[in-house]
């Protein structure tokens, strides 16, 4: 009896520690919805709860905001870190998870006016107004500038302010970063990398196909193809091994922004107030369903995210931004999650889905 009563007083003991320091179980974390004010002044990143729709967060980028005519502005690596563009500053804010936040961790100085980011071979790129950057990624920590080479457009000449649009991964040995030149039909730069990082060469320049307009956002798949928006001429494209292979009306408005779930990439159509979805196949692109979910404030799609059963899309209308959720299964249906989030500025840019994770 004494020593039954000896384990349970160290029980006790060891319970009010743990209450006393904050140990607890660790139970599933939430899925994540980051977005950006974009405040040309005080950038900002807004943190929203997927569930339930909270503002779980507001937190400086410590730099100012102004990205316009781009996609990608946000985008998260793992579920642990975030990079966010701080266009007016010529940096990219850095923040890790903790929990079920966001601490900011770094800035890292950009080349040119930094528009778009993407994660991949171990490094950080980032497409500026007119060049595009590498930095070493170790784990969850973004480290030194270790390449960059300057953008340029299929027909010569380095691209005016605005052009730029997105950068993405498309294999270990290249970067995809489009550029919009209306009347011209847009250039597609192909940007070489070694061992992950921008070698510095020349990117080779791929023109739009005539009576295109307008390479924008785009989404890869793990084959090297990429599903291409041609924004200005309602169109999608699917391009391979440096050049394009098809292009498809997209039966909507002004297809702009991309994400991929699987073999599923949904399309925010601008124009058309719309979210499409289409498939790639490798030699194709066919749409799946053109109006696969409207956007429920009626205003105009702007960037797309998707994770963990989770899209998220940021839209404009009437001096407002709005974020609205979306829940989708394994055969991609959408279908609304909750009404659309007022985030109380003009111009929010960049959307990013965070998967919930157990090991911050």
């Amino acid at each position: 009896m004494l020593r039954l009563k000896h384990v349970r007083t160290v029980l006790a003991g060891l319970a009010l520690v743990a209450g006393a320091t904050g140990i607890h179980a660790s139970g599933p974390r939430r899925t994540l919805v980051v977005t950006m004010t974009n405040d040309p002044v005080d950038n900002q990143v807004k943190v929203y709860d997927a569930d339930n729709h909270g503002l779980l967060q507001t937190i400086s980028t410590r730099g100012k905001g102004g990205a316009g005519g781009n996609a990608r502005g946000i985008k998260q690596f793992d579920g642990g870190l975030v990079a966010v563009v701080n266009n007016g500053s010529n940096n990219v804010a850095l923040f890790k998870r903790d929990g079920d936040a966001l601490r900011f961790d770094d800035l890292v100085s950009t080349t040119s006016a930094p528009v778009s980011v993407d994660f991949g071979n171990d490094h950080l790129y980032v497409a500026g107004a007119t060049s595009v950057d590498s930095f070493v990624l170790h784990e969850r920590s973004v480290g030194l500038l270790d390449g960059t080479t300057a953008l340029t457009l299929a027909g010569g000449g380095i691209p005016a302010a605005g052009s730029t649009a997105q950068v993405g991964v498309i294999s270990d040995k290249q970067l995809l970063v489009t550029l919009k030149t209306d009347p011209d039909p847009g250039t597609v730069d192909v940007v070489a990398l070694d061992r992950g990082r921008v070698t510095g060469s020349a990117p080779t320049a791929v023109s739009a196909p005539q009576g295109a307009l307008a390479p924008f956002g785009f989404a890869t798949y793990s084959d090297g193809t990429a599903l291409i928006t041609l924004a200005h001429s309602n169109q999608d494209g699917l391009f391979r091994d440096g050049s394009f292979e098809a292009v498809i009306a997209a039966g909507q408005t002004a297809s702009c922004w991309m994400t991929r779930v699987g073999k599923y990439v949904f399309v925010a159509n601008t124009g058309s107030h719309t979210i499409s979805r289409v498939v790639g196949t490798g030699n194709h692109v066919f749409v799946d369903d053109p109006i696969a979910a409207s956007i429920p404030t009626g205003g105009a799609p702007a960037d797309i995210d998707a994770d963990a059963g989770v899209l998220g899309v940021i839209d404009h209308g009437a001096g407002q931004s709005h974020l609205s959720l979306f829940r989708y299964n394994q055969f991609g249906e959408l279908t609304a999650a909750g009404a659309s989030i007022t985030i109380g500025v003009a111009d929010a840019n960049g959307v990013a889905v965070l998967a919930p994770r157990n090991d911050d």
